[in-house]
């Protein structure tokens, strides 16, 4: 363990084996991911605020939480316990307050291809989670002559009809987070960073680069009350992107519109047409060992579904992997907090087939990074969902006590091989 948070801390330095206080290092591992969770509860909480939406019950946890981990104030391990599965309950409200405010406000995602390609004209990429901010910047940019490009987790934006009406929201360009230096770098437009997922840039497009709501850069220009005028300015001053054929991407599958198939995909599994489903989610990061999760959508029989949300679907989601009965094999859900759509769907099913979730053919393959994808997992293990793997590593906070707990009413799982797993779940 390391703790440095009181001035008891041995040597001045962190208590590193046992607290002075008494703490032990799973009471600190368990506080620790109560912290993490907050974090990513707080993201979600912050972007449906900035729609008008909150909730007093997610607000008053999010006091209460932090308070129990304070110094000399809460040493029961089977309390903190609670408090992790409660993040996890928490969490869920905050992901469900999101998703209405964002469907209140830009309409319910529709399924939607969206270019990779790019158009004649000046242009400014925008990144991040915040699709208030995307909103704002299409409207101050009707009729300037400028296109607007996604970039990692805004793809989609594409499928919501109140963002997907302005014509100059033109494509998608690049991929997940951890490429930004390349990418911006070759991108010759202006650039938007909205919210989290914002690395810190490179000289050679520093002077081009703008950040807005909580996002900020060392020496770059920050927008307040999106005023977005400097950014236009900008892309206008700067050299126009040139006419380029790309691809498409597919994504949009809001809980509401894959409900919408249910009986299609109900009598494709009861005919033998589906045999199982997979979601294979989470985050993106630099990790070679993350190329586990490409080869096993590779791998994955033509006779299975993937459901994907966040931004670990960019190793995957340019893979044509056809449709069952017009199903599509490869279902993007969106970001990381529409995990309550893949919740609402799994819900469903669960209940079309009278049956629990985890008797459902339905196997979790999650990627995690950071801190969302943290408070996600709570989300999981608060509804009782067993049998999920994760990977590639497990997290450097959760301590092997703490770790053998979840394994053993969890069955939680880390990640092997593609092959291993695979025969593992389908036998």
């Amino acid at each position: 363990m390391f703790c440095y948070q009181c001035e008891q801390t041995a040597n001045g330095t962190g208590c590193t084996k046992a607290g002075v206080c008494g703490k032990n290092e799973d009471i600190a591992s368990l506080q620790d991911t109560i912290i993490i969770a907050l974090k990513g509860i707080a993201a979600y909480a912050y972007h449906a605020r900035e729609l008008g939406a909150r909730d007093e019950q997610v607000d008053a946890f999010m006091h209460e939480a932090l308070f129990t981990t304070l110094t000399n104030v809460d040493f029961d391990l089977n309390r903190h316990i609670e408090l992790v599965l409660k993040c996890g309950e928490m969490n869920l409200r905050v992901m469900e307050l999101l998703d209405k405010a964002h469907v209140e406000r830009f309409g319910s995602p529709e399924p939607t291809r969206v270019s990779t390609g790019t158009k004649a004209g000046p242009a400014i990429l925008i990144t991040g989670h915040d699709l208030l901010d995307l909103y704002e910047l299409l409207k101050q940019t009707e009729g300037t002559g400028i296109n607007v490009y996604t970039h990692g987790e805004m793809l989609p934006a594409h499928a919501y009809p109140e963002l997907k009406k302005f014509p100059h929201l033109a494509g998608h360009y690049g991929s997940a987070w951890q490429n930004q230096k390349t990418e911006f770098d070759q991108f010759p437009g202006a650039i938007l960073g909205t919210t989290n997922c914002v690395l810190i840039p490179k000289e050679s497009y520093k002077d081009r680069m703008f950040t807005c709501g909580i996002a900020g850069l060392p020496d770059v220009t920050h927008i307040k009350n999106r005023d977005f005028t400097p950014v236009i300015e900008k892309a206008k001053s700067l050299p126009p992107l040139p006419e380029k054929e790309g691809g498409t991407l597919l994504t949009g599958f809001h809980h509401n519109a894959v409900l919408a198939l249910a009986g299609k995909i109900i009598d494709a599994v009861k005919a033998g047409k589906i045999r199982h489903f997979f979601l294979v989610g989470g985050c993106d990061g630099v990790k070679k060992s993350r190329n586990y999760y490409t080869e096993f959508v590779q791998k994955v029989p033509g006779d299975c579904v993937v459901l994907t949300l966040g931004c670990g679907k960019f190793k995957f989601n340019y893979l044509d992997l056809g449709e069952i009965e017009g199903i599509p094999r490869l279902i993007d859900m969106g970001q990381c907090n529409n995990a309550y759509s893949a919740i609402q769907v799994a819900a469903a099913l669960a209940r079309a087939f009278n049956c629990s979730v985890n008797d459902l053919p339905l196997s979790l393959v999650l990627s995690w990074f950071e801190q969302k994808a943290v408070a996600i997992l709570l989300t999981l293990f608060h509804l009782g969902i067993k049998n999920i793997r994760i990977g590639p590593s497990a997290p450097a906070f959760i301590t092997p006590n703490v770790l053998k707990v979840l394994q053993d009413n969890y069955n939680l799982k880390l990640i092997t091989t593609p092959d291993q797993d695979l025969k593992e779940i389908l036998g």
